[in-house]
Parts: C-alpha cells; structure tokens; sequence
C-alpha cells in the first residue's frame, strides 16, 4: 500500500472521528439554534473568515436552497458598508473555529447595538463568539487532519456537517417538502427528477389503445401509429386491463394468430403512475422494470403515457 493512499486513509479516519465526537456532543443546544432560525422572521445572515468563511457560504446556499432565506456576509467587508445589509429581522450565524476572529468583531457590535441575534458554530466555548450568541453550537476538541500545519480540516468538516444538521433540523422543523424544494431547483438533474410526471408525459391524444375485444392485428396497427413501442388494452368501461410490447408479441409469434383478441397475449396489471409521480420514482419504476414505457392513470383509466425517452431527454436520472 502507497504512502499518499495511507495518508488519504489517515485524513478520512481523523475526519470521521470529529464527525462521530461532533455527533455525541450534540445536546439541547440544537433545539435552541434551530428555534431561533426557524423564529427570523428576516434572513439569515451567514458569516466568517477564511476557512470558516467558505463554510458559512455554503451553509448559506443550503439554507437558502431549503426555504430559509439566507445570504452570506463577508466580515471584511462587513466593515466597510456591508452592514448595512443586516436587518433588525435578520439573525446572524456566525462560524470561527477559535471564536476570536478580529474580523468579526464590528459585526459582533453591530448586531448587539441593534439587538439582531447571533448563533454561532465555534470550538471557544468561552470565547468572545460564544458568549455573544442566544444560541451556539459548540464543536469538540479533535484532532486536525493536517498535522504538520494545523490548518483547518477536521474542525472545518465538522462546521460544514453541523450547517446541513442544522438546515435539516431546520426544514423538517418547517414542513418543507420536496415540492416546495422543486420551486427553488426547477432546472438541473435533482429539479428535473423533481417535477410531476404530468409535466412530461404524453397526453391522451397520443394514447395508443385498443379494447380488450380487439383483434391483434388492431393492436398491432395502434403500436405502429403511437410510436411507443406498446399499446394499452383497456375493458368496455375504460380502464386499464393490460398492455402490449414488442416484447409480447415476440412472445406470443407462432402460438396466436392475427384475429386471436389482444386480450389473449396482453401482460395484466402493468405497472403504472399518475400524473403527481415524481419524475425520478417513475424513472426508477423504468429501470427496475426494464421497461421503457408506463401508462399514467387516474381512477385506473390511462390518461397519459410516460416514455424512458422523456425522462432522459429532461434530465431526468
């Protein structure tokens, strides 16, 4: 085994093992943190420096991306006129390993002069930071993943897995659901498999469908006209009895004969969805069925029809 897969091997470990410490710290003071999030009736104002800083950035994409509104304040620049962007609604989460950032010092002063409250992510428990903050949550002592320097590794993890805790907590705590996630991700590969099956499937007037008394050479000419591959059998009062594939006739070729009904080489019960599926399960419902087409039915009559193509083709894995 290499040295540098050692190494790699050894950052990983010390960096689990911050995580699981980070884990069996957590106390009540969660309850807290995420009481005063979900209590701004403004925005959360992320902040930090450096290493901290990325960190802050990213929690306050996610936040933002989960129904919190969020925005990340560079402290430095803080200090120069972006202040100004901080509300009285607003709350302020402010991350600094040590918690004696100098940086975040007229932030700080700022917040308390205007009685904006602070919750912290920090490791100072009797820092400046800390003793600032409502709320804080306090990270322990670990070891960093980078020994020779000391730069922040470990202790950066483990900020960055409290702010997702924190955001989950904090969507759950809401009610936030992956409808509601969709409005803020409508392009991409998570939005596309996101959206409703109604918004990418074939409407009735594309339907390719027979009667169950059809003969199959009827059946035949209906799968050539739709262009899917399939057709749908549905009984006297419109429901879906079954379907056709090229893969049944291939089946059924030399044990039927062209005026035998459709009814006698259909696959019963197919698997279907409804127009409020989610994109990404139907996908899933193709993959696992090797298929390439459901039918889409409400009150069990086919209303649409999903092809493997249309997911593919929106982004949909």
């Amino acid at each position: 085994m290499s040295q540098h897969l050692n190494a790699a091997r050894d950052v990983l470990s010390l960096e689990i093992k911050g995580l699981e410490a980070l884990r069996d710290s957590l106390d009540g003071e969660v309850d807290r943190m995420v009481s005063l999030l979900a209590a701004t009736r403004g925005k959360i104002v992320a902040t930090g420096m450096g290493k901290s800083g990325h960190v802050a950035r990213k929690i306050a994409a996610t936040l933002a991306s989960t129904g919190a509104p969020a925005i990340f304040v560079h402290p430095g620049e803080a200090s120069h006129g972006d202040l100004g962007i901080i509300a009285r609604e607003d709350c302020v989460l402010a991350l600094s390993k040590s918690g004696e950032t100098p940086e975040l010092g007229d932030l700080l002063s700022f917040a308390r002069r205007f009685s904006v409250p602070v919750a912290a992510i920090t490791a100072g428990r009797a820092s400046t930071l800390a003793k600032a903050a409502s709320a804080r949550l306090i990270l322990p002592e670990a070891t960093e993943a980078c020994d020779e320097t000391r730069a922040p590794t470990t202790s950066t993890t483990m900020m960055m897995a409290a702010g997702d805790a924190l955001a989950v907590a904090l969507l759950r705590h809401r009610g936030f659901t992956a409808t509601d996630f969709h409005g803020f991700h409508p392009r991409g590969n998570l939005g596309a498999a996101l959206r409703r099956v109604r918004d990418l499937m074939h409407g009735p007037e594309a339907l390719p469908i027979v009667i169950d008394s059809a003969s199959v050479t009827d059946a035949v000419a209906a799968m050539t006209r739709g262009g899917f591959g399939c057709v749908g059998v549905v009984d006297a009062g419109g429901a879906l009895e079954g379907i056709v594939t090229d893969g049944d006739l291939r089946r059924a070729f030399n044990r039927t004969s062209d005026s035998d009904p459709v009814s006698a080489i259909m696959t019963r019960a197919p698997k279907t969805v409804t127009p409020e599926t989610l994109a990404g399960e139907a996908l899933g419902l193709l993959a696992r069925g090797k298929i390439t087409a459901l039918f889409v039915v409400e009150d069990s009559k086919p209303v649409g029809l999903l092809h493997v193509h249309d997911c593919l083709s929106t982004g949909v894995l």
